[in-house]
């Protein structure tokens, strides 16, 4: 392979290929001979692929997978491929629905939260980090410092944690949050490139 070896997974796969090369022809009754002769490829070449003693390559195993009929990631026992969806277990901290939705461990964590309309004294609190909001239904009531201000869904609002704060709901009824939280006091940068004036429309 060009002097770069194989990752354990991938070579582990691969010597898997030729046992079950020999365990599907054998289960259909295929001969070596007639499966040479389906594939042009010869039989000595096709007795060592399935002892092992040959690498699998594309130029063998696909004509191997038409003369069998079957899709080649059968052949080669390809992984399927990871559910993509992000699966949260939520957990309930000081009355609050928290979802946390970053997987890995990072400077930034992202959080959906559900805060109920009982959250609606304020008790303001400071510590180390930065935090940017987003409102996605509900009015949530901010108190930073000295203001006191209600954000609607779709409106947003970023601050340092340093400062005194407080979020919650106006005690019209829940609010659901997506929180950005930077330990260390990191911010979340937003880069876009303005379209220029002169950029006709798409």
């Amino acid at each position: 392979m060009d002097g770069v070896e194989p990752s354990p997974a991938i070579a582990r796969a691969l010597t898997e290929v030729g046992p079950r090369l020999k365990r599907l022809r054998t289960e259909r009754g295929v001969t070596l001979s007639a499966l040479s002769a389906a594939t042009g490829i010869s039989k000595s070449t096709l007795s060592r692929l399935e002892s092992g003693q040959r690498r699998p390559s594309l130029e063998l195993l696909l004509p191997i997978s038409q003369a069998h009929q079957v899709p080649l990631d059968e052949l080669v026992g390809a992984p399927e491929v990871g559910d993509p969806r992000v699966r949260v277990t939520p957990r309930t901290v000081n009355g609050n629905t928290v979802l946390p939705l970053t997987r890995q461990p990072g400077p930034l964590q992202t959080f959906k939260m559900v805060l109920p309309a009982t959250r609606s004294t304020p008790e303001p609190c400071t510590h180390e980090g930065y935090e940017w909001l987003y409102v996605l239904s509900g009015r949530l009531r901010l108190v930073l410092a000295d203001h006191d201000l209600v954000l609607a869904a779709g409106e947003a609002a970023e601050f340092d944690t340093r400062l005194p704060h407080w979020f919650g709901s106006t005690g019209d009824g829940p609010v659901e949050v997506l929180s950005l939280f930077g330990r260390q006091g990191e911010r979340m940068h937003v880069r876009a490139r303005p379209r220029s004036r002169a950029e006709p429309d798409a």
